[in-house]
């Protein structure tokens, strides 16, 4: 669990969250300020979004994504006094050695960390008349291969540290088979499996774990998008539904609820029942 008792630092006491051993799944966050949030992403979409609303709330970031540039205007967008108190950690989620001294960084100038989000990923349509390996294997290395070069460097920190947590996220494309993920969908639903095993793993250990399963949100990704996108939500209101999950300390944080209700109700379908109402609903 994420106690106030767990690295109290020169940079601050950890903020105080809340375990419910009745009901919550994991501790929930009452307080952001001082949290120390490593952010793998964060440079567009839900995660640029989300590095806003937690700076704002008065988290210590640290922020990583490929593009340093990009990084360096998140921050001016940033309030000064977050801005200030951040790390920029540029890298790329493919090379492990990159991550590892990412982790030794963060270990270094914090002490330990309170929550690492991983939003890192990549989206392309995909159908069986399209298939193409070798993007096959460029998403599959990014949206699966780099959550374990970064599980090698995360784990033995939370684990040393008996508290702290990770939030994956994935997508509700990984529920069930849906038309033009063929190789995305397998890589969300590996992850939904990943996050339940470090649950059971973490949990008893102190250490939380998150699952985020978004449904349609307005990102430079899903603009590849042909097809009509229910639920359509964008990056602010993502994030801001991601926060409260945080807060309210569940497991699996999805959303929006009019869309991802509907899709967990279409998942425990029959078969035939389910690809016939796919097709209706897509038109693919």
């Amino acid at each position: 669990m994420m106690s106030s008792e767990t690295s109290a630092l020169p940079h601050g006491p950890v903020p105080a969250v809340v375990q419910d051993k009745r009901g919550p799944l994991n501790p929930r966050i009452v307080s952001w300020e001082g949290r120390r949030v490593w952010l793998v992403g964060a440079s567009t979409g839900i995660g640029e979004a989300l590095a806003r609303a937690l700076a704002a709330r008065g988290a210590r970031l640290a922020l990583s994504a490929r593009s340093a540039p990009s990084l360096s205007a998140l921050l001016e967008r940033c309030a000064p006094e977050a801005a200030a108190r951040a790390l920029l950690l540029p890298l790329d989620v493919n090379d492990r050695e990159s991550l590892r001294a990412a982790t030794e960084s963060i270990a270094q100038s914090w002490g330990g960390i309170d929550l690492i989000v991983w939003l890192a990923g990549t989206y392309r349509p995909m159908r069986a008349e399209d298939f193409d390996l070798e993007l096959a294997r460029e998403i599959l290395d990014t949206n699966l291969g780099a959550v374990f070069n970064g599980l090698h460097s995360i784990l033995p920190l939370l684990i040393a540290q008996g508290a702290g947590g990770i939030a994956l996220v994935s997508s509700v494309a990984g529920y069930r088979g849906l038309p033009k993920a063929l190789i995305y969908g397998p890589t969300k639903a590996a992850l939904i499996n990943l996050a339940e095993s470090l649950y059971l793993d973490l949990s008893d250990r102190g250490i939380g774990v998150w699952l985020v399963n978004p449904g349609f949100v307005k990102t430079p990704l899903t603009a590849q998008n042909t097809f009509r996108m229910p639920g359509l939500i964008d990056a602010d209101t993502a994030a801001q539904m991601m926060i409260r999950g945080f807060e309210r300390g569940g497991f699996e944080i999805h959303f929006p609820k009019r869309f991802t209700l509907w899709m967990k109700l279409m998942s425990l379908l029959p078969a035939r029942l389910y690809f016939r109402l796919v097709r209706m609903t897509t038109g693919l």
